[in-house]
C-alpha cells in the first residue's frame, strides 16, 4: 500500500521532484518552492551530493527513505539513493498513481552537451520518461555552493507550465540549461540540439600521509561545435537552452547499413 495514498488532491497536478546536490542545495529548495505553486508535490532529495553518477541505481546497499515534512499538498523525503533510485521509489513505494510531471534539479552547474551522460539530474528525468511520464531536468550554468538563482524562476515556471498544459511526446524529457547571471537580462528561451562538446581530463598524482599514491581528476571543457543551434551556443548568447532528449541510444541510420 503506498504510504501517502489519499493525502494528495486528485484535482491538482501531482509533481515528483528529486535532485543530485543534496537536500540543502539552493537550487533544489527553489525548485520545491516553485513547484508547490503549481500542484501537489512529493520531493525525494538525495542525502548528499551524487553529482556525475549518471543513471546509477543502488543494488548492493539497503535503501532508506526518511520523511522530513508532511504538510497539506507537500510531502518531502530524504533518501540515501541516487536520483534514479528516487524516481523508482517514488513510483513504486510512495505514490498511488503515476505523477503528472517529474522535475529534477535545479542543478548547480551545466548539464549541456556531453554533461548529460554523467548527470544524475538528467538521469532522474530520463528514468521518468522511460515510463512515459513528462519530465524536465533543470540546471544553472554556475557551479558552487550558493550560485545566483535570482533570474531563474520565471523560466522554470514558464517551461513547467507549458509541459503541464501540453505534456510531451512519450519517452521524451527536456534538458533545460539556464545561463549564469550577468548584468544583461536573459534574452529568452531557445530550442536547441546537444552540442558536440566534451571534457579533456587530466589526473593529478598525489601522495597520502602513508606514502601511497592516489589520483585527483580535473579537466577542461572543449566545445569545438561550430553549429549555431546548439545548447552551448544558446547559453553563450544568453538564452535558456531547451534540448528534447530520449533514452533510445540506437544509431537508427546504421540499421540498414551495418553488416557482418
Amino acid at each position: 500500500m503506498p504510504e501517502i495514498k489519499e493525502k494528495l488532491m486528485a484535482n491538482k497536478p501531482l509533481i515528483l521532484i528529486t535532485n543530485d546536490d543534496g537536500y540543502e542545495a539552493d537550487g533544489y529548495r527553489l525548485l520545491v518552492d516553485l513547484m508547490k505553486t503549481l500542484g501537489d508535490v512529493v520531493a525525494i532529495s538525495t542525502l548528499e551530493s551524487t553529482s556525475a553518477m549518471g543513471h546509477a541505481v543502488t543494488m548492493n546497499l539497503p535503501l532508506r527513505l526518511n520523511k522530513i515534512k508532511d504538510e497539506p499538498g507537500f510531502i518531502e523525503y530524504i533518501s540515501n539513493g541516487t536520483p534514479a533510485d528516487n524516481i523508482k521509489m517514488g513510483k513504486h513505494l510512495l505514490l498511488d498513481r503515476l505523477p503528472d510531471l517529474v522535475v529534477s534539479g535545479i542543478n548547480h552547474g551545466s548539464n549541456a552537451a556531453i554533461n548529460i551522460i554523467y548527470s544524475g539530474t538528467m538521469a532522474a528525468a530520463l528514468e521518468a520518461a522511460m515510463d512515459g511520464i513528462p519530465a524536465i531536468g533543470f540546471s544553472l550554468a554556475e557551479y558552487g555552493q550558493h550560485p545566483d538563482f535570482s533570474h531563474v524562476s520565471e523560466f522554470v515556471l514558464k517551461i513547467t507550465k507549458r509541459v503541464l498544459n501540453d505534456s510531451l511526446p512519450e519517452g521524451i524529457a527536456l534538458n533545460v540549461n539556464i545561463p549564469k547571471k550577468t548584468d544583461a537580462p536573459v534574452k529568452g528561451i531557445k530550442i536547441a540540439r546537444q552540442a558536440k562538446a566534451t571534457w579533456k581530463e587530466t589526473y593529478e598524482e598525489r601522495t597520502d600521509p602513508f606514502g601511497r599514491k592516489y589520483y585527483w581528476m580535473s579537466g577542461v571543457f572543449l566545445d569545438g561545435d561550430k553549429r549555431v543551434d546548439t545548447d552551448e551556443k544558446a547559453m553563450a548568447d544568453n538564452y535558456v537552452a531547451v534540448v528534447p532528449v530520449k533514452f533510445d541510444f540506437t544509431a537508427s541510420d546504421l540499421l540498414d547499413k551495418l553488416t557482418f
